[in-house]
């Protein structure tokens, strides 16, 4: 069974946290992961930069700009994780757009990814259709999941058929809106929640996008398996936090 799929069996609400590979510094990713590990956290999200980030918000897009500054690319990332699960055992999902890997080669990738230890991908610009027919026996052949996106716009129909070809969890973005906007949940967002909860889903759902601190988390995982934080932690990180993780997360957590 696949990590990811180990851990959605647990009986608790699950964070899942993001940053982009090579940030603050080019190096700084491993030991990023290492202490999000030690710090209780349930899933990483190991962002690979990428020039033009449609769906991400100006503090992931200015960490990504300055991870490929920093020298940051897919092979980089590939050599900084081999032997990452000596020391790490939780999952591990990359979370790209699709040149990159196009570039590099969709089942290459996906090979270098089983031999690493990652457990799966999230692909915000691969449309569910073309991953179904083109790409989706590649991830399978290696044994990764590929985790789709849904949104408060999305149809019924389509998000019933995400949820027919995925096998781990369904991405719920919390709004339309790019990622490190919300200062909270109103009764729109909630109803969304209650809404897509109601639908019985095989596969669990884990909400990303304006989730910042403690209220938002529970907020958040009212109705889902967890939730996803990215651009606060990529704050906490711009302020040179990389040792005082475990600070962060009990703030979210309040352990």
């Amino acid at each position: 069974m696949n990590r990811i799929q180990t851990k959605l069996q647990e009986d608790k609400k699950l964070l899942s946290i993001y940053f982009s590979a090579g940030y603050p510094s080019l190096n700084d990713t491993v030991k990023i992961i290492q202490n999000l590990e030690k710090s209780g956290v349930d899933m990483i999200e190991i962002g690979l930069p990428f020039s033009d980030p449609l769906a991400d918000g100006p503090t992931i897009q200015a960490s990504s700009t300055q991870a490929l500054k920093n020298g940051m690319t897919t092979d980089v990332l590939f050599k900084q994780l081999k032997g990452i699960r000596k020391t790490v055992s939780i999952p591990l999902i990359i979370m790209g757009y699709f040149n990159p890997m196009l570039q590099y080669g969709v089942e290459a990738f996906c090979k270098t990814c089983q031999e690493i230890g990652i457990d799966g991908l999230i692909i915000p610009d691969l449309p569910v259709d073309v991953y179904n027919q083109e790409y989706k026996t590649i991830f399978e052949k290696y044994g990764l999941i590929n985790v789709f996106l849904i949104t408060p716009q999305t149809s019924i129909d389509r998000i019933n058929f995400i949820d027919s070809i995925s096998n781990g969890f369904i991405y719920m973005v919390s709004s339309a809106s790019v990622t490190g906007n919300s200062s909270g949940f109103g009764k729109e967002q909630t109803d969304y929640f209650k809404r897509i909860a109601s639908m019985n889903l095989k596969n669990p759902q884990i909400v990303g996008f304006g989730i910042n601190n403690h209220t938002t988390f529970t907020q958040a995982t009212e109705y889902a398996k967890g939730a996803i934080i990215g651009s606060a932690f990529i704050k906490h990180l711009t302020n040179g936090n990389i040792d005082t993780i475990n600070a962060f997360t009990d703030n979210i957590l309040k352990v």
